[in-house]
Order: C-alpha cells, then structure tokens, then sequence
C-alpha cells in the first residue's frame, strides 16, 4: 500500500517484504560499483528530518498498528547524519505502537561515519538489521569492480557493528569474478563469511541491470560453472552460526540451511545439482541470460 510518493525505483531485501518501506535517503552514497545497476538513475541525496515525518504522519493511524517492521531506503539509508537519523527513529518508536524491528542498507561508506557508540545508540532505538553488499572476499575482484574498500576493511567495519549488537546480512555474488577469478573469489568469499560468521549470507548470481560494461570485462560464467563455484563456497564456509539463502529470483541453485547445523546437507544438495547438471551438457555450457530491464 502506497501512503506517500515514492522516487522510483524502491529496492528492499526479499526478508523486508511485508515492511512499510521509508525513504530516508534518495539513491547510494557509494554508487560507483561497477557490476552494480540499482541506483545509477538516481542522484544522492539525504531527505530532510521535515520530509520524512511528513511521510510517517501520512500513514493513517488505525493503520499503524499492523506494521511490526520498517525498512529504510534507499541503497545506504545507514549514511544519515547520526543525529538526524536519531530523529527519525524515535518518531518511528512513537508512531508505530506494535514496531519491533528497522532495518536498513548499509554499504561500507556509510559504516565509516558510525562509531560502536553511534551504532550502539540506533539499535536501542530498534535499528536491529544491516544488509551489507560483500560481493566478494577477494580483494582483485573486489578491485575489478570499484568496490572502493578492501575485504579486511570491509570486515573490520562489519566486526564493529556486531559489536554494536546489530545483526547483518550479508551478500556475495556469484559469477562476480568470472571465469578468471572464480576459484579465489569462491575460497576468499568463504573465509570471509567464515571470520565474521554474521546472523545471514546469501548468495544472487550476476546478472545482466545496466552493468553491460562490467559484462564485457569478464568471461561469465556458464550454468554448471555458477554451480560449481556455489558448491566450492559452501564446502569451504565454517561459520559459527549463520543462516545461509540463495532464493533470489537470479539463482539457479537454490538452497537453505544453518550453518554448522546443516552444513552437510546443503553440501549434498549442491553436489547433487552440479552432477545433474553435467548429465545436460548443453545446458551446463550455457551462460544464463537473466537480466532485469526496468529502469
């Protein structure tokens, strides 16, 4: 249900679809990844403190009280001045009585303008979950495609907002690396995940959204060889305790699980899926056309 103007496109975490969505923020403030399509037609900028509560009064009272979870967009809502942001959830804390949980995106920027203290401070005031873009634990991938931060930069800033008491959720990408990479890509991604061990990981596979530069800078991967790499991650993964997905709409292989619970069991499923792949060896060797064309 719509309450309020959006600037399209809104972009939210599979997890947040029953959420009221809140702009905080318009477009990402690290908007220069060069796989990365969601918010180039968009200009960064922060809304005013004003406009988002002119947002919130809009939601019509007797409507207030179904909503438990709230997602701030758009791409990196975690940028916004501390203070201000401070504003903004004790307003939410106010309007919604049944409220549990906020979520929001953040990228690596904007983890570096909070301190432990500063992320401390929002949780206790609901901000419970960051989704966080890793992409890859392999630092020349991570530089191939302009991430801007290397991985132990990238896991020092993560390392501090568990600290913090927030939970994260993770992505790597599959097929980042290409062909070229894939091994190391498939090894450091899973010892990344490994040392931070976060609350989620999941897993999407390259695809094609206004990233067709990036496309021709790597040999992608085939439909067998994305599985392969799927599988090289999840047997080299030992977290502690993290819930693994890979049920975005790009994935071919989808699996789920708790890590070190089920840790077998989706090794067993992944094999299971490349040695039925390689019995179709037409398909095996095609590269997936998925792409999303909207905006």
């Amino acid at each position: 249900m719509y309450y309020f103007d959006y600037v399209e496109p809104v972009f939210r975490p599979p997890s947040e679809a029953r959420s009221l969505i809140l702009q905080i923020t318009i477009g990402c403030s690290q908007n220069n990844c060069r796989f990365c399509g969601m918010y180039k037609m968009k200009n960064f900028r922060l809304r005013s403190v004003e406009e988002i509560a002119a947002d919130i009064a809009a939601v019509p009272g007797h409507h207030r009280g179904h909503y438990q979870r709230i997602f701030l967009a758009d791409g990196d809502a975690l940028v916004y001045p501390q203070q201000g942001l401070l504003q903004i959830l004790d307003l939410l804390a106010e309007s919604f009585p049944n409220l549990t949980r906020i979520g929001a995106y953040a990228s690596p920027n904007s983890l570096t303008t909070k301190s432990e203290a500063e992320l401390a401070e929002l949780r206790a005031r609901k901000l419970r979950i960051l989704y966080f873009g890793l992409e890859s634990g392999d630092g020349p991938t991570l530089e191939l495609v302009n991430k801007g931060f290397s991985p132990q930069q990238m896991l020092d800033l993560c390392q501090t907002a568990q600290a913090a008491g927030l939970k994260l959720s993770v992505t790597g990408i599959l097929g980042l690396a290409g062909q070229t990479r894939s091994a190391e890509h498939a090894a450091a991604t899973a010892d990344w995940i490994t040392r931070l061990s976060p609350a989620y990981f999941s897993l999407l596979t390259m695809f094609k959204r206004h990233n067709d530069d990036y496309f021709e800078q790597i040999q992608p991967l085939s439909n067998g060889e994305i599985i392969e790499e799927a599988l090289a991650i999840v047997r080299q993964l030992r977290p502690q305790k993290t819930i693994l997905r890979s049920n975005h709409v790009s994935n071919i292989l989808n699996l789920a699980g708790s890590y070190p619970k089920d840790r077998e069991k989706i090794i067993a499923q992944a094999e299971a899926a490349l040695g039925e792949a390689r019995q179709h060896p037409d398909w095996y060797r095609l590269v997936p056309d998925y792409a999303e064309e909207y905006f």
